[in-house]
């Protein structure tokens, strides 16, 4: 799982951060996300699933190794 972060769309509502801080960070300048892990350990997937998913201006994608829906991994 890779995680990747469109800094165009952010608009630093900081739900990553707050819902994953092992893996996001907020830039001091704007706001912006930081993905501090973009390829993290299994124990922390499911952080990062949560987060992408809470992102409200859709920044946060995942590729690569992903669970299916309604797999264990998988909060949808």
């Amino acid at each position: 799982m890779r995680i990747q972060a469109d800094k165009g769309r952010c608009v630093g509502a900081g739900m990553c951060a707050l819902t994953a801080p092992a893996l996001f960070d907020q830039s001091e300048d704007d706001g912006t996300v930081i993905v501090l892990h973009p390829d993290p350990p299994p124990a922390l997937r499911d952080a990062a699933l949560r987060a992408v998913h809470s992102c409200p201006s859709t920044a946060l994608s995942l590729s690569g190794d992903l669970p299916a829906p309604g797999e264990p991994g998988n909060p949808t």
